[in-house]
């Protein structure tokens, strides 16, 4: 089969290397969007991250394509639709790194309660003044999680671990799962009301949209702390800017955001006043969130260690290969699904 690999770095070609021979590779350090797909369109099988355009206006190039395989668990940049419509297999990477997500969540927590990097910064000027930099605990404080999947569970037991009070919700409850690891399963209200600090661990998807906005920020603490690590969408990006404005956000640690891919560049945020590919007033948004003292924003990384990118392309070629024996794995939009 041809395979078209998009956002691949240099080191990560060799995971590829059992499948070479049997199949043509070819590896692409840019993302696949509209303006090139008509380059790739004799490609079989399209393997992608997460910034790569698999919409429609994408796929129709694609006339021999059989297989998507994403490198990333979620699947929101894929248009499953026009997939099952063509008879196109997608297959994920369901599980990679549940304590990769879950120590970044608390790398941006840290920085938050240690108000880490102001110090860091302030030292490097060779000011050692403490004025403005007192933090906060995280013993006793409690933590609502919402989503208790592989990650939200490797969240509970760091946070455990700090001696923090964790309350959850999740649409199915696991009071097993509660009872080992020394937590409470509560309605999103209560959640809302009591936690200190909320961190996000729920999919991208129609229930999910904008799980988080006006009326969920109205129900919280004053000076509540925000982390989300899950997918843009989850938080109504207008809400938060109002509720930080307010300071019922005191604080708000993001791994990713909405429209994330639009400010990757500067030129895109003036592009897209022409193109309308992104919405501004979010994208604007983004930016006033970017410039703000007590939001920290890193760039969709929690995956990224070595580790987990080395488990992510693992599960990747085996995708790949599995597929190509006609027993596909890790599917969600194809024939088994």
């Amino acid at each position: 089969m041809k395979i078209i690999a998009f956002e691949v770095e240099d080191w990560e070609r060799l995971a590829f290397e059992s499948l070479q021979g049997e199949h043509l590779i070819e590896f692409v350090a840019d993302p696949l969007t509209l303006e090139c797909a008509g380059t790739y369109a004799n490609a079989e099988v399209v393997c992608p991250f997460i910034y790569s355009d698999l919409s429609a206006h994408v796929l129709k190039h694609f006339d021999r394509l059989k297989l998507i395989a994403t490198r990333s668990t979620g699947f929101d940049h894929i248009d499953l639709g026009y997939c099952k419509e063509k008879g196109i297999t997608v297959c994920n990477v369901p599980v990679y790194g549940d304590n990769t997500v879950a120590e970044h969540v608390f790398a941006l927590l840290l920085a938050i309660s240690h108000k880490m990097i102001a110090a860091v910064d302030r030292t490097r000027r060779g000011d050692f003044s403490l004025k403005g930099l007192q933090g906060f605990d995280l013993c006793g404080k409690t933590l609502g999680v919402i989503g208790v999947g592989s990650i939200g569970r490797c969240v509970i037991e760091i946070a455990k671990g700090f001696r923090m009070k964790v309350l959850a919700s999740d649409v199915r409850p696991d009071e097993e799962t509660a009872s080992r690891l020394g937590f409470r399963y509560v309605e999103m209200d209560k959640l809302l009301a009591s936690s200190d600090i909320i961190t996000l661990h729920v999919p991208s998807n129609e229930h999910t949209h904008n799980l988080i906005s006006y009326d969920e920020f109205a129900r919280m603490k004053e000076g509540v702390v925000l982390i989300n690590t899950a997918r843009g969408d989850v938080v109504d990006i207008k809400a938060l800017a109002k509720a930080i404005g307010e300071g019922k956000v005191a604080a708000a640690g993001l791994d990713v955001l909405p429209e994330e891919g639009g400010i990757r560049e500067e030129a895109e945020l003036l592009r897209s006043v022409y193109d309308r590919k992104y919405d501004l007033e979010t994208m604007l948004l983004n930016h006033i969130l970017l410039r703000l003292r007590n939001v920290i924003i890193t760039p969709h990384s929690a995956f990224n260690t070595r580790e987990a990118v080395e488990r992510i392309l693992s599960t990747t070629v085996g995708n790949i290969a599995s597929f190509s024996r006609s027993e596909p794995e890790n599917v969600v939009s194809g024939k088994d699904r």
